[in-house]
């Protein structure tokens, strides 16, 4: 069984030693380890990819082990496997303002062209909250008045709602390196634009500065860096005329482009044609 374990916490000595060990001494192989020390925040963050035998160890029992084993180091540790779970993976759709992406996850579900379970909507504003209710979906608003995002709520949310897989369905905020590194390989992202040429947050204004006739849209998993190059999951572009208005191009982008793009990469990622090994998205065997 592939199980993900990853932990973070405060930065220290020592920590990731007791992790190896125990599940090298069940029995364990490793297949991919990445440790980092993210020193302007003195956060220590590690995942740990392994084929645990479960055939001789439950993975429950891990992941006793694993709570334990944080709660003693104070590191936040989360044990994860796809393979535990028989029903179709569960899903996190985090949104902002527009509810084009959310809707497209949503419709592709109930109509069968997604295997996937949507569980809870998350909002740093209340724009989506009735695209949630028209579902009836949970719906949990975890911004302030100006949209500034609470996170520490939002991963209660992923871990009361038990997910498998985090949406960024043009969710406008940096996640924190925690966060990220807490789920990683688990957080997809919807970019209004193709990467790497066009990354940040106006990559349509920014194509359009340069006279671009094609434009796209970028589904990727998240890492800490911003938009980085070699998560890409799946690409779609459009092209327009010269001349188009940059209004027209976003409206085509944002109303029927971008939502299709997501649905497409989300689907590569819940069929499990890919995933995320070492920072590179891969072809499942």
């Amino acid at each position: 069984m592939q199980v993900t374990i990853t932990a973070v916490g405060p930065d220290n000595r020592g920590l990731a030693d007791p992790i190896i060990h125990h599940v090298t001494a069940a029995g364990a192989n490793i297949y991919e380890i990445q440790m980092y020390d993210h020193d302007a925040e003195s956060l220590f963050a590690m995942l740990l990819r392994i084929d645990w035998p479960d055939d001789r160890i439950p993975l429950a029992t891990l992941r006793t082990d694993m709570d334990e084993l944080g709660r003693s180091t104070n590191l936040s540790i989360r044990t994860w496997s796809r393979d535990e779970r028989k029903e179709p993976p569960r899903l996190a759709i985090c949104t902002t303002y527009r509810p084009e992406p959310a809707l497209a996850v949503l419709r592709a579900v109930r109509d069968g062209r997604l295997k996937a379970n949507p569980v809870v909507v998350i909002g740093n504003r209340p724009s989506c909250r009735g695209v949630a209710e028209q579902f009836g979906i949970d719906w949990h608003d975890v911004g302030d008045g100006k949209g500034n995002p609470d996170n520490d709520a939002m991963v209660r949310a992923f871990d009361e709602f038990d997910v498998d897989y985090v949406i960024l369905a043009r969710y406008m905020r940096v996640l924190p390196a925690r966060t990220c590194w807490q789920f990683a390989g688990r957080i997809i992202n919807l970019h209004h634009g193709l990467l790497p040429p066009f990354p940040g947050f106006r990559p349509y204004e920014d194509a359009y500065q340069h006279r671009m006739l094609t434009y796209g849209a970028t589904v990727h998993f998240i890492v800490p860096e911003l938009d980085a190059g070699n998560q890409i999951i799946h690409q779609s572009t459009f092209t327009v005329f010269p001349g188009t208005p940059l209004e027209e191009i976003k409206r085509q982008g944002e109303t029927d482009h971008e939502p299709s793009c997501l649905v497409e990469g989300l689907r590569r990622v819940v069929d499990r044609e890919v995933e995320l090994h070492f920072h590179r998205v891969v072809r499942r065997a």
